[in-house]
């Protein structure tokens, strides 16, 4: 243990040197973790937000398979088995292994998605359908290993590393609407334009993937500050740490025996849920609304209007982007809402969304549809943050990393609840 309390303040770099953890050089690779963490949370939901921006070409490919709606329903048991699997054995597993598996795993389906897009020479069909369909099953599956897997991992070190995280993700959002706007506008006056765009933007997918996989596994895990939490968190009792500290040049195989007995020592997760249950029934609160209402209400359920077919992806542009601004807003100390009882009013009140989007698709013009998405989405970013950087706080290493994980099983029960819940909008439609 003496040896991994050194490593706190000093490890060795590749070629043995010292490299001394004192306040300064952490302070100086604070920013390079924040884009880091940035980079990656874009990379968590690149791929498959590629595929939710790229709808207005699927709906064309397959008119009656509710894509919008089947895809994100087909995603969202992967994700929240895995992850309730993966978050009960947290304590156990190697977190570099697991990130890199699900970073890995984006790579092959994004490209596994192209191939199928060739292949079927882009005629649509059941069995590109049901390759899709797997696609996407995939997707959910290494969403779960990363999502889970990055905000434990991030919930151990500073809160501003969650957040970068976290507005990453959003931020993957704002980009893929930008770039499908680019590829759809390009495209639109030629021959398949609506498929060129969409293969072009699926391309760009693979290309971001296979970055984020050299980037957690080449460079994330050297930076000292990154070292230095991962050991801080190993002499408290870690273990899902270690690959990840070996990897960044820190040996703490004499310390795994102690750290058995510290493991002992923190809260269950039992403990944990119950201690925040506030927490995971606001994060449940606050997806189970946002995912009724978006994506499958606003490719299908809006009417038509001015904008044509530009409409939906507008309007999943606002959501976007207004989610990425939220995310933002809480890194202003004042106006951020550190209250418990705050964070569960918000979440409650947010459902009176639910009648104010109904009567504004029935009645409403194409402006007030673009607020309310935009209020939408704002409200779900804010509050995320909140909930995610004040959660953690006053917890041991191996205890936030549990914390981070069952916060996003939360989450991604929310997600599933409301996917489900979001079929209801069809109900008298003929459907």
């Amino acid at each position: 243990m003496q040896e991994l309390s050194e490593a706190l303040m000093s490890s060795s770099d590749e070629n043995g040197d010292s490299v001394k953890l004192d306040s300064n050089q952490s302070l100086k690779g604070k920013n390079a973790a924040m884009v880091l963490c940035w980079l990656l949370g874009n990379g968590c939901l690149f791929a498959w937000n590629g595929m939710l921006t790229s709808q207005d070409y699927y709906v064309t490919l397959f008119p009656k398979y509710h894509t919008a709606r089947v895809l994100t329903l087909v995603y969202q048991p992967f994700a929240l088995g895995t992850l309730i699997i993966l978050a009960y054995n947290e304590a156990k597993i190697n977190t570099r292994r697991r990130n890199l598996i699900g970073f890995i795993l984006f790579f092959i389906s994004s490209t596994a998605v192209l191939v199928i897009d060739f292949v079927s020479s882009g005629k649509g069909g059941l069995g590109p359908f049901i390759g899709i369909c797997i696609a996407s099953a995939a997707f959910g599956t290494a969403d779960a290993h990363v999502q889970g897997g990055m905000t434990g991992d991030l919930s151990l070190m500073c809160p501003e590393f969650v957040q970068s995280f976290l507005a990453g993700m959003a931020a993957s959002g704002a980009i893929t609407s930008s770039l499908r706007f680019l590829t759809k506008a390009a495209f639109e006056n030629s021959k398949n334009g609506l498929r060129k765009g969409a293969v072009m933007f699926l391309a760009l997918s693979v290309i971001y993937e296979l970055l984020c996989v050299l980037l957690y596994a080449c460079v994330f895990g050297k930076l000292p500050i990154v070292k230095y939490y991962r050991a801080k968190a190993a002499s408290e009792g870690s273990r899902t740490v270690v690959a990840d500290l070996a990897a960044g040049g820190i040996q703490t195989e004499h310390a795994k025996a102690e750290n058995g007995s510290q493991q002992l020592e923190r809260l269950s997760n039992k403990e944990l849920l119950l201690q925040n249950i506030d927490y995971a029934i606001d994060l449940f609160l606050i997806y189970v609304l946002t995912l009724s209402i978006f994506p499958g209400f606003l490719f299908e359920d809006t009417g038509s209007h001015g904008l044509g077919q530009w409409y939906a992806l507008v309007l999943v542009a606002a959501y976007n982007v207004s989610d990425l601004i939220g995310r933002y807003i809480p890194v202003v100390e004042r106006i951020k809402l550190e209250s418990r009882k705050g964070i569960m009013a918000a979440s409650i009140s947010r459902f009176i969304l639910i009648p104010a989007f109904y009567f504004t698709a029935k009645y409403g013009d194409q402006g007030w549809m673009i607020m309310l998405t935009s209020f939408l989405g704002l409200t779900n970013g804010y509050l995320t943050i909140c909930i995610f950087t004040e959660a953690p706080s006053g917890y041991k290493g191996p205890e936030q990393n549990a914390l981070g994980n069952l916060l996003v099983v939360c989450l991604l029960v929310g997600i599933f609840s409301g996917v489900v819940l979001d079929w209801m909008w069809l109900i008298g439609k003929g459907w």
